[in-house]
This record gives structure tokens, C-alpha cells and sequence, in this order.
């Protein structure tokens, strides 16, 4: 059961910040319908991401991806770290969720132009959307949240300094572009380590591990969707079931893996601190982006079998491996604390080297499915080793 809401109706509660102990915190239904419209933006820009692949633009597609992506996930992780301490889920705070679900969707629609064609307008605007809605629900944590009144008006305020700036880089020339949008990422990331030094919000550790852990969910199975959808239209040509089928059972293989390997991790406890909470929750961008980069390295692969790639044959299989390797060392490196250098490290080194080495082999994708299958095996037994019985496994 989750936490008692705060005095007054459904129309109008005061914000008032959710204990970072509640027992039995879980996440509501409205984050996750917030996750459904944001996946959206997701596998658009995953589909971008794989035409340009295809089209043999390496460079100016992992590029457009990575660019892209950041506005999705910052935006993304913002709102389910408020969430976690301030959700009031009245009538105000829902329709402020709805705003920036409708950002999200006009994200998703100029993910494709800002992708190809470095067209930043569109997507530009949705972002804006979604983080000035943040802004009118930091100003309302300020008002009924005294104790950090500071801490929320420096959210409401380092957001709404840094969308003027989002909205002027869009008449800056073409060749300041990336100059200014990494200063204005670098920005952004700052705005949380400055504003929780006045005083920290009541995140919840269990509830942010619980949403992480259902967007990777909701990442990867958009790639299992997307996938299958790039099967289907390869069978549709000359291509026989028999040629896709290492394929096919190489992307089961090493998405199933993927979410093996995630929950075998046990997160809530590493949230002790801002500064591991932070740096946990940054490095999921790698996680997700690679996550969902894989449906695409995957889509490049079918692409060459049918002829439509047009890329020399190790960069192909680099598109599929490459994702797959960072996903894996991201996440050890995410879980593993400030533990000495173990036998488990080794298991994942060894692993993350060897999904690199299968690029340079025939049929790359069903040997990355095998390599991941006997890496899980790996940690799976050594976690079994180690951990307590009954107590929660940390690889």
C-alpha cells in the first residue's frame, strides 16, 4: 500500500515531500503510463538511428543518437526522481504529468529530423514543454515544502535559465551548435548536485531502483517489438526463415541475457548517498541507449542480409556488438560499489571482451546470444556462491 496522501481533495493537495522510508513504495500507474509515452520517443529515435546505420552514415548516426537520446533520458530521469518525493497525485500534478507527456510525444515526432538532419526545432520545443512543466511543479514543492524551499527554487530556477537557453542555441550558426548543446548537457547535469547541496529531497531508494528497473524492462521489450517487426518485413522478401534464424535466436539470446544480467544487480542499497544516487542515475543513460541501440544494431544485421546496408561487414557487426559490450560493462561498473577487484570482475571483463571479439567472426549475433548466455551462467553461479542463503544476490 503506498503512503497516505496529504490533507485535501483529489483537485488540490499540498505538496508535501513523501518519507524517503515509506514502507511498500511501488510505482503508480501514472508513471507507468509516463514510461509507455516515453518508450514512444525511444523507438523513434532507435529507428532513426538504424536508417543511418543502414544508409552507411556511422559517424553523423551514432551522433544524432547520442544527442537525441540525452533529451529523452534526462527529461525521463527528472520527473521520476520528483516523483519519488513529491508525487501528490492531485488534479494539478496529473495534468502536469500530461504536459510532459505530450512533450515527450512532440519529442518523438522530431526525433527522426533532429537524427538525419541535425534539426534540432522540434525536438527542441518538446524538451522545452516538458522541463518548464517541471519548473511549475518545483515552484509548487517550494511553496508547501519550507524545510527545502532553497533546494526546490534552485530546481525551478537552474531549469528555466537552462530552457532560454535551449530555445536560443536555435538561432546560433550551424557551427555552434554541438559546442553549445554540450555545454548546455553539461549544464543540466550540474543543476541536481547544485540544487540537493541546500538541503536533499526525499527520494525513495526503493522506488527510484523499482522505476529504473521497469524502464529497462519497457526498453528492451521495445526492442524485442522492433526487432520482430524488422523480421517480419525481411521475410517478406526473398530471405527464407532458415537464413534469418541465427538471428533470431542470437537477439533472443542476448536480450534475454541483457535482462538476466540487470536483475541479478540489487540496487536499493547502493542508494545511500547523492553522490552514488547520482552517479548511478546518470550512468543509466548508457544502459538505456545501449539497450535500445542493440534492436537497431540487430536491424542493420537482417538489413545486410537482405543487401540494404551499406557498410563494410565488421562495422555492421560493430553496430550490434558494440551496444551490447557498453550495456554490460556500464552496468558492472554501476553495481559494483567500492569493493576490491574480484573474481566477479574478472567473469565480467572477460565478458565484455569477449562480446567484443565475436565482431570479427562470421555470424556475430548468435555468438554475442552465446557469450551472453554463458556470461549469465557465470554470474549466476558465482552470485550462488557468495551470497547468503535468502539474502538478495549483488553480483
Amino acid at each position: 500500500m503506498n503512503h497516505p496522501q496529504p490533507s485535501g481533495s483529489a483537485w488540490h493537495r499540498p505538496m508535501l515531500p513523501r518519507p524517503s522510508t515509506e514502507r511498500h513504495r511501488t510505482a503508480t500507474v501514472l508513471e507507468l503510463f509516463f514510461d509507455l509515452c516515453f518508450v514512444t520517443a525511444v523507438a523513434q529515435t532507435a529507428a532513426a538511428f538504424e536508417h543511418e546505420l543502414a544508409a552507411g552514415k556511422l559517424g553523423h548516426g551514432v551522433l544524432g543518437y547520442v544527442l537525441v537520446f540525452f533529451a529523452i533520458w534526462w527529461a525521463w530521469m527528472n520527473f521520476t526522481w520528483f516523483a519519488s518525493a513529491y508525487d501528490t497525485d492531485d488534479v494539478p500534478y496529473r495534468l502536469l504529468t500530461l504536459l510532459q507527456i505530450a512533450g515527450a510525444l512532440v519529442l518523438a515526432a522530431g526525433a527522426s529530423k533532429a537524427l538525419q538532419e541535425y534539426d534540432f526545432t522540434v525536438i527542441t520545443y518538446g524538451y522545452v514543454v516538458m522541463r518548464l512543466a517541471m519548473v511549475s511543479q518545483w515552484l509548487r514543492a517550494a511553496r508547501s515544502d519550507p524545510e527545502r524551499r532553497r533546494t526546490c527554487l534552485r530546481y525551478a530556477a537552474g531549469i528555466l535559465v537552462l530552457q532560454l537557453g535551449w530555445v536560443g542555441r536555435l538561432w546560433l550558426p550551424d557551427g555552434a551548435g554541438l559546442a553549445s548543446f554540450l555545454v548546455l548537457v553539461v549544464a543540466e547535469l550540474a543543476v541536481p548536485a547544485w540544487a540537493e547541496r541546500t538541503g536533499q529531497t526525499t527520494w525513495h531508494p526503493h522506488h527510484i531502483a523499482e522505476r529504473y528497473g521497469l524502464f529497462t524492462l519497457i526498453v528492451l521489450g521495445e526492442s524485442i517489438t522492433a526487432a520482430t517487426g524488422t523480421v517480419r518485413a525481411a521475410l517478406d522478401t526473398e530471405v527464407s526463415l532458415g537464413d534469418i534464424a541465427p538471428l533470431v535466436v542470437g537477439g533472443i539470446l542476448t536480450v534475454f541475457a541483457m535482462w538476466w544480467l540487470y536483475f541479478t544487480q540489487s540496487a536499493p542499497e547502493k542508494l545511500n548517498r547523492l553522490a552514488t544516487a547520482l552517479r548511478w542515475g546518470y550512468g543509466h543513460y548508457v544502459v538505456y541507449a545501449s539497450a535500445a541501440a542493440v534492436a537497431a544494431g540487430l536491424a542493420v544485421e537482417i538489413a545486410h542480409l537482405t543487401g540494404h546496408a551499406h557498410l563494410e561487414r565488421p562495422v555492421i557487426a560493430a553496430a550490434y556488438t558494440v551496444p551490447v559490450a557498453l550495456y554490460v560493462a556500464v552496468l558492472r561498473l554501476l553495481h559494483r560499489g567500492a569493493v576490491k577487484f574480484g573474481a566477479l570482475d574478472v567473469i565480467w571483463a572477460v565478458g565484455v571482451l569477449a562480446v567484443l571479439a565475436v565482431t570479427f567472426i562470421p555470424g556475430p549475433v548468435l555468438a554475442t546470444g552465446c557469450v551472453m548466455s554463458v556470461l549469465v551462467a557465470a554470474v549466476v553461479g558465482m552470485s550462488g556462491q557468495t551470497a547468503a542463503p535468502g539474502a538478495a544476490r549483488t553480483a
